[in-house]
């Protein structure tokens, strides 16, 4: 789906990105906070609606594999690793992937790689199609508390500090995704009902 063919809402919550804003959008289990993670202002205001340390990080999520691959250092990822990770893609599975030099610090706190993910949720997807690249997910809501689960909650956490709020509906999980190291292909995160706002959370 292109920009011109977006619908409306989402149209309206991929202009509100490119221009810096953060928006609240549906995921495969939750209501996430999105920005561009190219925008250092925008980052920082999504970490203070959040109250939320710098240090931990944040994933990204993509509605095709080319609009990760920008972040990732193909070179020290070993095609047994590539084409592990891409038959789990696209859906709820997220990966920590060894990072591109010009991936901005501030995405990846105190962490050596980055979490990614290409969703199989459509109206994420279509998001980051008419945004034209990838986008922070990280969960709506408060640091510790559990995450919104649809529009309303998400307006209610945040209100007007929220530049657009997305209203369609989250995806069939129960839980966050689980999050894999891509080189070992060991368990960072269990998905778990009880998970909330941990490491990377998406």
């Amino acid at each position: 789906m292109t920009e011109a063919t977006a619908s409306p809402g989402i149209q309206q919550a991929a202009a509100a990105l490119k221009s810096g804003k953060v928006v609240a959008y549906p995921t495969e289990a939750v209501f996430g906070l999105g920005c561009d993670p190219g925008d250092r202002a925008a980052f920082e205001h999504l970490l203070s609606l959040k109250q939320r340390p710098a240090t931990q990080g944040v994933l990204l999520i993509a509605g095709d594999f080319e609009q990760l691959v920008p972040y990732i250092d193909m070179d020290k990822l070993p095609a047994d690793a590539l084409q592990r990770v891409q038959a789990s893609w696209p859906g709820p599975h997220t990966w920590i992937l060894p990072r591109a030099a010009s991936v901005p610090p501030w995405v990846t706190g105190t962490h050596a790689g980055i979490a990614l993910r290409m969703t199989a949720h459509l109206p994420a997807a279509q998001l980051c199609r008419a945004f034209g690249g990838a986008l922070v997910s990280t969960s709506a809501n408060i640091h510790g508390h559990p995450p919104a689960r649809d529009a309303a909650t998400a307006r209610a956490m945040f209100g007007d500090e929220l530049a657009f709020v997305l209203d369609d509906p989250v995806g069939g999980l129960d839980r966050p995704t689980s999050i894999r190291d891509a080189l070992t292909g060991a368990i960072i995160r269990e998905a778990t009902p009880t998970t909330v706002d941990s490491t990377q959370i998406g």
